[in-house]
């Protein structure tokens, strides 16, 4: 049995061709906005408060601009790869196709630490926007239920308490759940509207928070390094690229709803580089102005923007940049349970997973059992966790995943060059190195500790794969028959 067995192309092609199960019911407009969904999130409502307080002061609009580029390199190799393979799965289908089976299966199990990890971290993000807002209006949340376990929160009377559980991200996780279970359709409707009203939010702060900025608070543009690799300085800014890579794995999300796209060999590069441009503009505009309104060491705060907000004195705005961030987390935590569970779906079809995981809802025609067990899986750490531990873990993941798909995409363009690409990467040869190379960059300036947790991950996920996947699969079966 080899471990390199590798599906063929064609026969991904005419698995997306053929019925699947699932619905084929978003558009490049619903494509776009998919992206948008999961992109504008805890990067821009949350990391960039964090980034700037921690690693890299001002310069954080650097950081963005950084890990933007990164994106960009690896967007226009899942652009190749998402209209040639047009099949639910993302980077796992794609490096099956290429890399082999034993990759793809890396691949896959660092995507569940990639999507499913994304929407405890934005879940938690959630949390803490819906506690100021709720504060705010006369309706106090328990400081207990209301962060993560051992943190402690200062109340406005100076006392501390210890938090035991946050029960907010908790219930979020729970309700966005039971809405992907009812069907993708009503989730793309519900993610649709929300995303015009976070966008809207978004440049409504840009439009009048401008003018509260001190360029004092820029000053200086970047801070002096402490000693420690990550805080402040050159490598300081390259440490927060790294966390807030997080913030732009939305387009990946795109990909795997490939198989419910309408016509995906058009609308998925279109979905995925459009989503990715404009949310990258709107980080650098926003973490420019929230830096040089607020000085930078006061943004490490649950809910920065809205800090902004305050001290730019927008008054009655401040509330409703909180409804849009509340809003738009919860269509990021829509997209990356989304996506995780069209993985999951993928891999029990390649035999790698239970049969019980791709079991499709006969009303509904979604993968109900396995988008349940996620939610539960989320629930649970978003219930315990920060936001910076989560952020962490979850860039390692898409970072890894972005570098074997920017090889898979040199490696198919050797092995099979004739194929018909209806997008074609361009400049392959310079920009899938350049991907490989920017996300590898990215990955060295993570914490250890993240990089240990990644590898013990990694472990457990190949001691699976050598007890089931690797004797299970059907690759296996068409080759013992």
């Amino acid at each position: 049995m080899s471990i390199f067995r590798r599906k063929a192309i064609a026969d991904l092609q005419a698995e997306a061709a053929g019925e699947h199960g699932l619905k084929r019911a978003l558009g490049p407009l619903n494509l776009t906005l998919l992206g948008i969904g999961a992109i504008i999130g805890t990067g821009i409502f949350v990391l960039t408060g964090t980034v700037a307080a921690q690693n890299a002061g001002p310069a954080v609009v650097l950081s963005f601009v950084l890990a933007g580029t990164a994106s960009i390199f690896a967007a226009l190799c899942y652009s190749e790869f998402a209209a040639l393979v047009p099949i639910a799965g993302s980077a796992y289908t794609y490096g099956y196709a290429t890399l082999g089976e034993v990759f793809a299966w890396i691949i896959g199990w660092d995507l569940v630490l990639e999507y499913a990890l994304s929407a405890t971290t934005v879940a938690i993000g959630w949390s803490g926007y819906v506690v100021s807002f709720l504060n705010h209006i006369g309706i106090p949340i328990p400081a207990q239920f209301s962060a993560a376990a051992g943190t402690q929160v200062v109340m406005a009377d100076g006392a501390t308490v210890t938090a035991v559980f946050n029960l907010p991200a908790v219930l979020i996780v729970v309700l966005v759940t039971a809405l992907l279970v009812r069907g993708v359709q009503e989730s793309a409707r519900v993610n649709n509207i929300v995303v015009f009203i976070k966008v809207g939010v978004v440049l409504l702060f840009i439009l009048f928070a401008w003018r509260a900025i001190d360029p004092a608070n820029w000053q200086p543009f970047i801070p002096a390094n402490t000693g420690s690799r990550e805080h402040f300085g050159v490598s300081g800014i390259v440490a927060g690229a790294g966390i807030v890579f997080f913030a732009y794995i939305g387009f990946d999300a795109v990909s795997t709803a490939a198989q419910e796209a309408k016509n995906p060999q058009r609308d998925m590069p279109f979905g995925i580089i459009a989503s990715l441009l404009i949310c990258t503009l709107l980080y650098i505009v926003v973490s420019a102005i929230a830096t040089g309104v607020v000085p930078y060491q006061q943004l490490d705060v649950p809910d920065p923007i809205a800090k902004v907000a305050d001290a730019a004195g927008l008054g009655w705005m401040t509330r409703l940049i909180e409804l849009g961030a509340i809003a738009g987390l919860s269509s990021v935590i829509l997209v990356q349970l989304m996506g995780q569970a069209r993985v999951f779906w993928s891999m029990a079809n390649d035999g790698l997973l239970p049969p019980v995981v791709n079991r499709i809802h006969p009303t509904f025609r979604t993968p109900w059992i396995t988008q349940i067990v996620l939610g539960v899986l989320v629930a649970i750490p978003a219930g315990f966790l920060s936001v910076r531990e989560a952020a962490s873990l979850v860039s390692i993941g898409t970072l890894l995943a972005f570098v074997i798909v920017c090889a898979a995409v040199l490696l198919l363009r050797i092995r099979e060059p004739g194929l018909h690409r209806p997008f074609k990467t361009p400049l392959v040869w310079f920009t899938a190195p350049a991907g490989i190379l920017c996300c590898l960059y990215l990955m060295y300036f993570l914490p250890w500790r993240t990089w240990e947790r990644l590898l013990i991950w990694l472990a457990i996920g190949l001691a699976i794969y050598v007890l089931y996947g690797m004797r299970k699969s059907k690759l296996a079966a068409r080759s013992n028959p």
